[in-house]
């Protein structure tokens, strides 16, 4: 069984933190600290713990609150990367709004040891206009945790976050950081500004689709974005979108004998189909080919879930066998239900076969550490 992720926050942690601390200010008080920031730990999750950290570290550094951005620096340096460095940022977002010049800057400066994209919304939710000015300076930086930091902390359904209402509401917010990023050279960036350009077509579909064909596909790490960035249209079957890529909507292909290894299912096991796809065309075709499943809910209704399978051009009169296996779980995200269930074959976003299988759930199995990826 693996450890809780709220144990990244525990007593061996704060005491590395503790000491290090004292290396760079030596009045820290290293057991009154350790004292209050254990009190009632094991109640608390996650990003609690985070946060009645920076609430005690806070009471224990420099009343000046630049000095102690100051110390934390120094910190920073020391102590590991990675998602307890979220700390620091955490902090500058509590304590540092009414002084966002300072405090911006020391959040470009701590997101390169774990990540700012949390902290900075407090910012723009504050102060949109200038918090974005700032952040298209950052679009700019010869850092790649900085650039991304720009596109990621701006995203308007940032997950584990709340969302930017005002983004949501209108996109072009955002529109000077993100073309700014388009060819970005660090897939660490690009994945990002895809991943917000995805969240924004969920509410504006059409200004997703004409930035894209502004920016031009030419470039190929443009042309990686715009192909992230669209996968919930293409997925919808988005005909804009579709062509975006060149894959037709009116494609002529049709599927053939698809087939289940097995009609019933217990949860825990393992779906298995196979289908041909024949081409009716006297030209190559391009094609985006996904699959989805029509999960049973608790109220007897079905919900849709769309999954990428395979991306191809089938030649002229040609047929292919393609087969998909996926393990039915229980996720963090995801229960099942006992009843009917479908699989849908779905091509450039055309619906061309469905299949069904019975699941059967005997037991409740744990649910399992990561999500599936769509």
């Amino acid at each position: 069984m693996a450890e809780p992720l709220k144990e990244m926050f525990n007593a061996a942690y704060f005491d590395r933190l503790a000491r290090t601390v004292q290396g760079a200010y030596p009045a820290f008080d290293v057991p009154a600290f350790h004292r209050e920031v254990m009190h009632g730990l094991a109640g608390r999750e996650l990003n609690a713990r985070m946060r009645h950290a920076s609430i005690t570290l806070r009471k224990h550094l420099p009343q000046d609150f630049h000095r102690t951005v100051g110390v934390l620096k120094e910190v920073a340096l020391e102590m590991p990367k990675g998602y307890t460095a979220l700390l620091y940022p955490d902090l500058v977002a509590l304590y540092g709004l009414d002084d966002p010049a300072f405090s911006l800057d020391a959040l470009a400066y701590f997101t390169r040891f774990g990540s700012s994209e949390f902290a900075v919304r407090e910012f723009l939710r504050r102060d949109l206009e200038g918090t974005l000015h700032v952040m298209r300076q950052w679009a700019e930086d010869e850092s790649e945790h900085v650039r991304r930091l720009a596109s990621e902390g701006s995203r308007p359904r940032l997950p584990w976050s709340f969302r930017l209402d005002a983004v949501l509401r209108d996109p072009r917010h955002t529109r000077p950081i993100l073309t700014c990023l388009r060819s970005d050279p660090a897939p660490y960036v690009r994945k990002s500004v895809a991943n917000h350009l995805n969240d924004i077509s969920k509410d504006h579909p059409d200004y997703v689709v004409d930035l894209l064909r502004t920016w031009g596909l030419q470039h190929p790490a443009t042309a990686w974005i715009a192909k992230h960035a669209c996968r919930t249209l293409i997925k919808a079957g988005a005909q804009d979108a579709l062509a975006l890529f060149s894959y037709n909507k009116r494609v002529k292909v049709r599927v053939e004998d698809l087939r289940l290894a097995e009609d019933r299912l217990a949860l825990g096991g393992t779906l298995e189909f196979a289908f041909e796809l024949v081409s009716g065309s006297d030209q190559d075709q391009p094609l985006v080919i996904d699959y989805a499943i029509h999960y049973m809910k608790a109220d007897g209704r079905h919900s849709r879930k769309v999954f990428k399978l395979k991306v191809l051009e089938l030649p002229a009169r040609a047929a292919i066998t393609l087969r998909k296996r996926q393990r039915i779980v229980d996720l963090s995200t995801r229960k099942h239900h006992p009843g009917d269930h479908r699989v849908e074959v779905l091509v450039n976003g055309n619906s061309l076969a469905i299949a069904g299988f019975v699941l059967e759930i005997a037991h409740r199995q744990d649910a399992a550490p990561e999500r599936l990826k769509a």
